[in-house]
C-alpha cells in the first residue's frame, strides 16, 4: 500500500449486499425491524451479525486493495474457520475460554498485492487440532479493508446524490419511501422488472447505498461498458417475503474504486422475477479527487506481496494451503452471483424505525 497516498478505510457490515452468502438459510441474524431491536445496546456494528453452526457454510466478498480485516466473536462456543484469498487458504480458530464482550479481530492481512481479490470465509466447526473444545459456531460482525482514492498530496471530496437528485434518471415504475433512518430522509423503490436508475459522474470511487429487506432480490449494476455485476439484495432473517428483517440504515449495494478521470456511467437494474422482488435506492456517493492516478493492478500469481502469506490474529492461526491463485484486472470487482469491491466507512448513527410501502 502507498502510505503517502490518500487512503480510506472501508467497513462492510454483515448485512451489506456486497457480501454473498452461499445459503442465507443456514445463518442466524437479528431482525433490525423488530420493535425490540436496539442497535445502541448491542456490541455488534449496527446491532447485527450473521452466525452459523453449519459446517461448510460460506460467504464471499470481492475487493481491490492490499488489506483485509475480519471481525466477529471469540468464545467457547466458536470453532474454526477457513480464509481463502484467491485460492490460497488458511485455517484459524475463533475459540477462547470466555466470550469476548465486543467484536474481536479474527483475521487480518496487510501485505496483499494491489489487485482484485476474492475472499471466501468458510465455517469448519470444531477442529480439535486447532484447540477447539466442541463448539461449531462462527459469527461474522463486519469486514474492513483499505482503498486508495488519490495520489499523495491530493484532496478528496465526497458528493452525495440523493435518490431524488435530478442527476439520477429512472426508467420503469418507482415509488418513494420516507424514514429518518434513510440518508436524506427518503428512498426510491421499485418492484418492476427491468426498472433502472442511472447516474453519470466524475470520481475515483462510487458507492451505491440502499434499504435491505427480505422481499428484495436480484439486481445488477453496470459501470461504463463493463459487464453487469449481479447481486442478491434479500436480507437474512424472517423468511422470504415475510415482510420482516428490514435494515433501513443504508447498506452498501455496490462499490467500485481505482477509477480514472473520464466520465463514468452507473446503471442499477432490478430483476423482479415472478416474485416481483424490490430494490430500494437511498443514495449514490462519489469520491472526487483533486488529482487522478489510478493504479496499475498487479498480475502476480500470488495474492501476497513477495509471495509471502498474510498475518493472522495472535494464537488463532492454524494451517495454510494454496492452489493456483490469480487476480482479475478490472476497476470494479465482481459480486454476489459475481460479488464487488470496497468503500468508505458509512457509520450512520440514524434512527431505526419500522415502515413499509
Amino acid at each position: 500500500m502507498d502510505s503517502t497516498a490518500v487512503n480510506t478505510n472501508v467497513t462492510i457490515d454483515d448485512f451489506d449486499s456486497v457480501l454473498a452468502y452461499d445459503d442465507q438459510a443456514v445463518w442466524v441474524t437479528p431482525d433490525p425491524s423488530s420493535p425490540t431491536f436496539n442497535a445502541s445496546a448491542s456490541p455488534w456494528m449496527r446491532g447485527t451479525y450473521h452466525q452459523t453452526e453449519t459446517k461448510a457454510a460460506s460467504l464471499s466478498f470481492n475487493f481491490t486493495g492490499p488489506a483485509i480485516y475480519i471481525y466477529g466473536l471469540l468464545g467457547p462456543g466458536q470453532g474454526s474457520f477457513e480464509v481463502d484469498i484467491d485460492s490460497v487458504a488458511s485455517t484459524h480458530s475463533a475459540y477462547q475460554t470466555v466470550n469476548a464482550t465486543s467484536s474481536s479481530l479474527l483475521y487480518f492481512v496487510s501485505n496483499l498485492t494491489f489487485a482484485n481479490h476474492n475472499l471466501v470465509l468458510r465455517n469448519l466447526g470444531a477442529v480439535s487440532s486447532n484447540g477447539d473444545k466442541g463448539g461449531n459456531a462462527f459469527l461474522l460482525d463486519y469486514i474492513s479493508t483499505t482503498i486508495q482514492l488519490a495520489p499523495a498530496g491530493a484532496t478528496v471530496q465526497n458528493k452525495t446524490y440523493q435518490e431524488d437528485d435530478p442527476a439520477v434518471t429512472y426508467t420503469g415504475t418507482w415509488g418513494h419511501n420516507t424514514s429518518p433512518a434513510f440518508s436524506g430522509g427518503g428512498t426510491s423503490y421499485t418492484n418492476a422488472d427491468q426498472a433502472s436508475a442511472s447516474l453519470s459522474f466524475y470520481g475515483s470511487a462510487v458507492y451505491v447505498m440502499g434499504d435491505k429487506k427480505d422481499d428484495h432480490g436480484i439486481y445488477s449494476v453496470q459501470l461504463d461498458s463493463n459487464s453487469p455485476l449481479f447481486y442478491d439484495g434479500v436480507s437474512g432473517c424472517g423468511g422470504a417475503f415475510g415482510l420482516t428483517c428490514e435494515q433501513q440504515v443504508p447498506t452498501l449495494k455496490f462499490l467500485a474504486s481505482n477509477l480514472d478521470s473520464s466520465q463514468h456511467t452507473l446503471k442499477v437494474t432490478n430483476f423482479a422475477g415472478v416474485n416481483q422482488s424490490y430494490f430500494d435506492l437511498d443514495s449514490i456517493v462519489v469520491a472526487i479527487p483533486s488529482v487522478y492516478a489510478p493504479r496499475q493492478l498487479s498480475n502476480s500469481s500470488s495474492p501476497f506481496v513477495n509471495g509471502t502469506t498474510g498475518s493472522t490474529t495472535p494464537s488463532h492461526t492454524a494451517s495454510v494451503s494454496s492452489s493456483s491463485g490469480g487476480a482479475a484486472k478490472s476497476s470494479a470487482a465482481a459480486p454476489a452471483i459475481s460479488n464487488p469491491l470496497l468503500l468508505l466507512v458509512f457509520t450512520m448513527l440514524l434512527a431505526y424505525r419500522n415502515f413499509r410501502r
